[in-house]
């Protein structure tokens, strides 16, 4: 239709519209386009004020003994530290970094929003997610690290768990790039020359 109505005008420009300032058209073309001769012609749009359902579900974690996170959670409730001088002394230096929210523990940083701290059980869940899951992307363990971490998590062996998660996988060690550099450097040997004296 362009190309037959290019003749007709003297002249004409073609300006893209931002996708930011389409989305009305947008919505009126997806509408349009939607089909449902088998229906009546009336669209019928309900609009829900309240939620339908009042309850809350929450799912129970019942904790396997001890965690790395049970020193922490001790000293801040109760304030119990371990016998051995040393763990209470790295319980006393770390506890400051965490705190109790609603009987969670929240590990604070200083430029990232509190991070919620799990347990084993569900770090491997996490870590799984997060590499090859509907968010991951098969990377390396410093860019799945910095991911779990952006997803509001933490747990105190993040970077060796991601680091191990990605030398397991197949798919991340067979379509890993391979590294040209040599292990060692190189150096130069010179040939004897023919017929040097």
């Amino acid at each position: 239709m362009v190309k037959q109505l290019v003749g007709s005008f003297g002249q004409f420009t073609i300006k893209q519209i931002p996708r930011s300032e389409n989305k009305r058209a947008d919505a009126l073309s997806k509408l349009a386009s939607t089909c449902f001769d088998h229906l009546s012609k009336k669209v019928l749009v309900e609009v829900l004020r309240e939620r339908s359902i009042d309850e809350q579900q929450v799912n129970t974690l019942t904790l396997a003994g001890p965690t790395w996170m049970t020193p922490f959670r001790e000293y801040l409730q109760r304030g119990v530290l371990p016998n051995d001088h040393d763990k209470a002394r790295k319980i006393r230096i770390k506890t400051p970094s965490y705190a109790m929210v609603n009987g969670e523990l929240y590990k604070k940083g200083f430029t990232s929003p509190w991070l919620k701290c799990v347990d084993q059980a569900r770090r491997r869940e996490i870590l799984q997610e997060a590499h090859s899951g509907q968010v991951g992307a098969y990377e390396g363990a410093r860019d799945l690290n910095e991911m779990v971490l952006r997803m509001g998590v933490y747990w105190a062996t993040i970077h060796q768990d991601a680091t191990e998660v990605t030398k397991k996988c197949w798919e991340c060690q067979s379509y890993a790039q391979v590294q040209a550099k040599p292990p060692t450097p190189l150096s130069n040997i010179s040939s004897p020359w023919p017929f040097y004296q």
